[in-house]
């Protein structure tokens, strides 16, 4: 049987807009998608749970910059030798500025020289989900005043949503590209980086994978929150979000090629990758949050 999708090649652009000045790339708007939705669904939850709707703004300010600040120290994690290389004033500013370095370009309206704005193209899993952690916390204790897991419950439900907007964002950018594939849905990604080798071959689409587990999560933790009585018993959604994304990551990841530097991997040895080594600990606070949560129940 001729297998369609093998004859069939993923070309797209990642940027959809080039102003010569500023680049807008799908990537980025994905993100901006990611927390429309967030900022959308936190909203519904506030007014279900009668919660000043005030508190929203500063609460997504908080959140976002947890999450692009965690994100960024996390990619400087998995790929420390890449910015080990550069200049310590070079490495400072890709890592928490959209640009890249280009001696003939300038970002900015030129305030910044020998930079172009590329937008944040590597933005760690892990590392936004601890900065997602902190900046809960640090809202929690200046305007909320609740249990924290109170808080962190709500904000579990809004995340798998936007993390499925990004793995499309991945996608689009033929990044984070799966294992050889000859599955009939399999995918040849043209402008996948070169260090996947110069062979176009068909791919797992391990982005979209993600992404549709992570729509199944938003959906069962909703069901949770609306149809049952587990937003009372504080920490169990969020525990239970933490068990089934972590563990859908780390199944996920033995379909995709490896990501960055595996010196976490390489040290231990025990064949497994970084994604899922660093997955494990997620997993395992989840798991003991959600079977705790039964002894912190609250009523309205």
């Amino acid at each position: 049987m001729t297998n369609l999708f093998l004859a069939i090649t993923w070309n797209i652009d990642p940027v959809l807009f080039d102003f010569g000045i500023i680049k807008i790339h799908y990537y980025s708007l994905m993100w901006i998608l990611a927390f429309v939705i967030g900022w959308y669904l936190m909203k519904k939850m506030m007014e279900i749970d009668k919660i000043d709707i005030k508190l929203l703004d500063p609460l997504f300010l908080y959140a976002f910059l947890g999450v692009i600040i965690g994100a960024r120290l996390g990619e400087l994690f998995y790929n420390f030798d890449t910015y080990q290389g550069m200049p310590v004033d070079q490495a400072l500013i890709e890592v928490f500025l959209p640009v890249q370095r280009n001696p003939e370009s300038s970002a900015f309206f030129g305030l910044l020289q020998g930079y172009e704005f590329s937008g944040f193209r590597g933005l760690a899993s892990h590392g936004a989900a601890l900065g997602f952690l902190l900046s809960s916390y640090l809202f929690n204790r200046k305007y909320l005043k609740k249990n924290l897991l109170w808080l962190l419950d709500r904000v579990a439900i809004t995340v798998p949503l936007g993390g499925a907007a990004i793995r499309v964002g991945n996608f689009i950018n033929s990044e984070i590209v799966g294992k050889p594939s000859d599955l009939p849905w399999a995918v040849k990604f043209v402008q996948q980086s070169a260090g996947y080798g110069d062979n176009l071959i068909a791919r797992h689409p391990a982005q979209l994978y993600e992404a549709i587990c992570y729509v199944i999560i938003f959906f069962i933790l909703w069901h949770f929150y609306r149809k049952t009585d587990k937003k009372y018993h504080q920490g169990y959604i969020f525990g239970l979000f933490f068990t089934l994304l972590w563990s859908v990551r780390f199944f996920v990841e033995f379909f995709k090629e490896n990501q960055g530097d595996e010196f976490v991997a390489q040290s231990l040895n025990i064949g497994l990758n970084n994604g899922q080594i660093l997955s494990i600990p997620f997993i395992i606070v989840g798991i003991i949050v959600m079977f705790t949560s039964k002894n912190r129940i609250y009523k309205d």
